[in-house]
């Protein structure tokens, strides 16, 4: 079985993914470790690096609507 666009998610679960990154990216400016910041968000060191790769290459980008009170 093959998934649509999106992989199979509800419409909550990217935006459950997106405040997980900007999550993370407030971290990486306050110098907090991967290991750390995967345990705490529930996910793998893998996604944190990738993260941790593009904040320091650019930043992570907010969508509009997520903020930090936005969940």
């Amino acid at each position: 079985m093959r998934y649509a666009q999106g992989g199979g998610l509800t419409t909550e679960r990217p935006r459950l993914r997106e405040r997980r990154r900007y999550e993370a990216g407030e971290r990486f400016a306050r110098g907090e470790k991967t290991t750390v910041i995967a345990k705490d968000l529930w996910v793998s060191d893998r996604p944190v690096e990738r993260w941790r790769r593009a904040w320091r290459e650019g930043g992570i980008e907010v969508p509009p609507g997520l903020s930090p009170k936005a969940g």
